[in-house]
């Protein structure tokens, strides 16, 4: 009997690094549950019609609000019977908020993202671990942190905060999953470019009055490049690469671990 390719779940996959690791995963015949938000369906279509061009196997689109646990475990459910378990999962669907200095930070804001960022993710986590041990299959999942997480980013109190708590998540869950052969790991990107990514963050940065960063976005584009040892941003298919080799059995005795994809910042 010959054996299927692996199911890959993707939250966030209508977004840049979502897409950039479904299309890569797609290319080696993967089986993909694409996962968004649902006021996010038209891109979310999008990737689906980059994964099926890049040589997906069978490709199920699950709309979902990462912080509505009922919604996440239908959705796991349906793609599960439909496909099988997502023995792969990149748990990626996250929320950047707003650029703004620690006393001036909207409370709301505060709350969506650690909602997004950390509830969201836990949320996740919980109902496909769920499923694979109810599957009686082992399985690896990769959690999107963020060097803001590591090292603390001006301006970003409350996406730093909640992407640290990604980190301790990870660090945790690999522990306490390990008995079911169900590999837990993070990955957190630096400055990512080029493209929207970069440009906003830029952007961004420069329209908060800071000690950090120039007014100006084209010396805070300056700024951050030179804070990089090797003198440059990552790309997109660098963190695919990184997303894809945690997943992979390459990285078998792998547990617990947050990659810095930084080129060396902090």
């Amino acid at each position: 009997m010959t054996q299927r390719n692996p199911v890959l779940l993707v939250t966030g996959a209508a977004g840049n690094i979502g897409r950039s690791v479904a299309v890569r995963a797609a290319a080696s015949g993967h089986r993909l549950v694409l996962a968004d938000h649902p006021g996010a369906v038209t891109k979310l279509d999008e990737t689906a019609a980059a994964c099926t061009k890049a040589g997906a196997g069978d490709i199920q689109l699950a709309p979902f609000d990462v912080t509505d646990a009922d919604a996440v475990a239908t959705q796991l459910a349906a793609a599960s019977a439909a496909l099988g378990p997502a023995t792969l999962v990149f748990n990626n669907a996250g929320y950047q908020g707003s650029f703004t200095n620690l006393v001036d930070y909207d409370l709301a804001d505060m709350r969506k993202v650690l909602a997004v960022n950390v509830e969201g993710v836990f949320t996740v986590l919980q109902a496909a671990a769920r499923e694979l041990t109810s599957a009686g299959v082992g399985g690896s999942i990769v959690n999107m942190a963020s060097m803001a997480g590591v090292g603390g980013a001006p301006n970003m109190s409350a996406y730093s905060a909640s992407k640290a708590a990604v980190i301790g998540l990870t660090k945790s869950a690999a522990k306490d999953l390990a008995a079911a052969d169900i590999r837990v790991n993070a990955v957190s990107p630096g400055f990512i470019g080029p493209g929207v990514m970069w440009d906003n963050q830029v952007q961004a940065q420069a329209s908060v009055d800071s000690i950090y960063f120039d007014d100006d976005p084209t010396v805070v584009a300056d700024q951050m490049i030179n804070s990089v040892p090797l003198r440059r941003y990552g790309s997109l298919e660098e963190v695919a690469d990184t997303v894809l080799f945690l997943l992979s059995g390459q990285s078998s005795f792998l547990t617990g671990i947050n990659i810095e994809i930084s080129g060396g910042g902090n």
